[in-house]
C-alpha cells in the first residue's frame, strides 16, 4: 500500500482513534468521566443523582472494581468516584491521579448522596444519562455509542451542548474500509515511524499490567494458574500473560492499558501474546510492530460489524486477531492469515459476554488458544470449510456471518443475560 493512498491515511487514523489509554474497565470509567464532567458543569457537589443507563452498561459495571476507590465495586462507586475525585479533562484516565487521602471521600459521598439507578429505554447499547441536582440547580449529561461521546449537556434546562445522537459515531473514520487483505498490505508497508510511538506505548502499558497480574493475587488468578498447571511453553505463557492482565484490570489495578475497540481487555488480548512470542522467538522489533498493526486492525475489523457492546465476547475478536499476528511473525502470507482467522472463529465464536468480571481472564485465555490453534491447524494442512456451521467460503464472508450473529442474532441473548444478572 502506497503512503499516498487514501486507505493508508485511513488505516493509520483508525489506529490513532482506537489505541487510547484507559485506567480501569472502560464502562465504569466512562460513567466516572460522565460524572466528573457533570459535576464540573454543575459547579458544586450534588446532593442527588439520577443514573439512567443501558443494560449493557449495567452488565459491564456491576461486578467490576473501580480503580483508586479502595476496592469499591459497581455503578454507584463509579459515579461517586467520578463526582468526588475525577478529573474530566483526563477522559478515560479520569481516575488516574486520585490521592490516597481522597479515597475515603468517595464512600462518604455514597452514604450522603441520594443515587437512583434506572435502566434506559433508548435502545442504545452504550447509553449513560446522568441527572445531577444541587438545591435548585441541575445538570443533565448524556454519553452514547462510544465511551467519551458526550451528545448532550444541559444546565437548569438550558442546552449547553447538543449533538445528533443518531450520528454520534460520525466523527470516527469509516471502519468499512477495513478488510483482511488490505490490513495485511498496510501492516507490511506502513512506515514504522508512523506507528512506533503508539505501538511502543501499547507494548509498555499492556505488558506492565500483565506482569502485575502475575505478581499479585487478582481475581481468580487465571494467568498464574495456567502457568502453575500447564507449564511454561510459549503458547501457555502467551495465554497466561494476556489473562493475567485481565486478572489485574478486572480487580481494580490502577495501571493504565491501551485499549482496542473501546476495551482494555481486548487491547491486552490483541497485544500481549504477540509480545511474549516475539521475545521467545527473538523476532525483530520492526516485525513485532507490523504484527501488532495487523492484529489490532483485524480485531477492530471484526468488532466493527458487531458493535462495541453486545452479547458476543469481545475477547474472541481480539484473541483471533492475536492468532493472526502470531501467524504473521512466523511467516504466514495472506492465505495463512485468512485461514488462521476462519479456523479460530469456528472454534470460539459462541462465547457470550455476561459482563466485565474476573472470568473475562479465562475467556481471554480460551480465545488466544483458539487463535494460536487456528494457525497450527493451517500449518498442519487442516482447515474448517465454508458450509461448516456459520462459516462461508472466504474470510470476509465468514467475518460478515459472525458479525451478523453477534449484532443481530444475539440481541435476545443479550437481553436475557441482563435480565439474569439484574434479577428481572
Amino acid at each position: 500500500m502506497e503512503i499516498s493512498d487514501v486507505k493508508y491515511s485511513q488505516y493509520l487514523q483508525i489506529l490513532r482513534e482506537e489505541l487510547l489509554p484507559a485506567m480501569g474497565c472502560t464502562e465504569p470509567i466512562a460513567m466516572a468521566y460522565a460524572a466528573a464532567k457533570a459535576r464540573q458543569t454543575l459547579g458544586a457537589m450534588p446532593d442527588k443523582i439520577d443514573i439512567v443507563i443501558s443494560g449493557n452498561i449495567i452488565k459491564n459495571v456491576k461486578s467490576v472494581v473501580v480503580p483508586n476507590t479502595g476496592g469499591l465495586k459497581g455503578i454507584a462507586a463509579a459515579v461517586a468516584a467520578g463526582t468526588v475525585v475525577g478529573d474530566a479533562d483526563k477522559q478515560l484516565e479520569v481516575l488516574s491521579f486520585v490521592k490516597p487521602e481522597e479515597i475515603p471521600q468517595i464512600g462518604k459521598f455514597m452514604d450522603e448522596c441520594q443515587m437512583t439507578v434506572m435502566k434506559s429505554e433508548s435502545g442504545k447499547l452504550l447509553d449513560i444519562d446522568l441527572h445531577m441536582y444541587k438545591g435548585t440547580d441541575s445538570v443533565r449529561l448524556r454519553i452514547c455509542d462510544y465511551h467519551t461521546n458526550i451528545v448532550l449537556i444541559e444546565k437548569n434546562g438550558q442546552v449547553l451542548l447538543k449533538r445528533d445522537e443518531n450520528a454520534a459515531a460520525g466523527s470516527e473514520t469509516d471502519r468499512s474500509v477495513l478488510n483482511v487483505h488490505d490490513i495485511l498490505d498496510f501492516a507490511e508497508s506502513v512506515r514504522i515511524e508512523d506507528v512506533r510511538d503508539m505501538l511502543e506505548r501499547q507494548i509498555n502499558y499492556n505488558l506492565a499490567i500483565s506482569e502485575e497480574g502475575l505478581r499479585g493475587n487478582y481475581g481468580a488468578s487465571i494467568g498464574k494458574t495456567l502457568l502453575e498447571t500447564r507449564g511454561d511453553d510459549v503458547r501457555v505463557r502467551a495465554r497466561a500473560q494476556a489473562a493475567a492482565g485481565s486478572d489485574a484490570r478486572m480487580s481494580g489495578c490502577e495501571l493504565p492499558v491501551i485499549i482496542n475497540s473501546g476495551s482494555g481487555n481486548q487491547g491486552i488480548t490483541v497485544s500481549v501474546p504477540l509480545i511474549i512470542y516475539a521475545r521467545e522467538r527473538q523476532i525483530p522489533q520492526d516485525t513485532l510492530y507490523r504484527a501488532l498493526t495487523l492484529s489490532n486492525l483485524i480485531a477492530i475489523h471484526q468488532k466493527t460489524g458487531i458493535g462495541r457492546l453486545s452479547a458476543y465476547c469481545g475477547a474472541v475478536s481480539a484473541g483471533c486477531g492475536a492468532g493472526c499476528g502470531i501467524a504473521y511473525m512466523e511467516g504466514a502470507d495472506y492465505r495463512g492469515i485468512a485461514h488462521t482467522l476462519v479456523n479460530a472463529l469456528a472454534i470460539v465464536s459462541g462465547i457470550v459476554c455476561d459482563g466485565a468480571k474476573p472470568s473475562c481472564a479465562a475467556k481471554i485465555a480460551s480465545s488466544v488458544e483458539a487463535g494460536i490453534f487456528g494457525w497450527q491447524m493451517y500449518q498442519a494442512g487442516q482447515q474448517f470449510c465454508g458450509g461448516d456451521g456459520i462459516l462461508s467460503k472466504g474470510v470476509e464472508n465468514t467475518i460478515h456471518n459472525v458479525c451478523r450473529l453477534g449484532r443481530d442474532g444475539m440481541r435476545e441473548t443479550d437481553r436475557e443475560i441482563i435480565r439474569i444478572m439484574t434479577g428481572c
